[in-house]
């Protein structure tokens, strides 16, 4: 099929297709920012130990509380 067979193009609703583009780079911008600041739920559980075990280890080590 040719242009001559269909004299009139393929409808486009604009609107649709501006809110598709728009969507499409959101959410590639979305991604690039899960790179660059994102964290894995294991890193975020293994920075949540290291932190447990930091209090604990400064509690078990701290003197008299000053009220004491």
């Amino acid at each position: 099929m040719n242009w001559q067979d269909d004299p009139v193009g393929e409808i486009v609703n604009l609107r649709r297709t501006k809110k598709t583009l728009q969507r499409q780079q959101a959410a590639d911008a979305a991604k690039q920012n899960r790179v660059r600041h994102g964290r894995t739920a294991a890193e975020r559980a293994n920075d949540k130990r290291a932190e447990q075990r930091r209090q604990a280890l400064l509690d078990a080590s701290r003197r008299g509380e000053a009220g004491e």
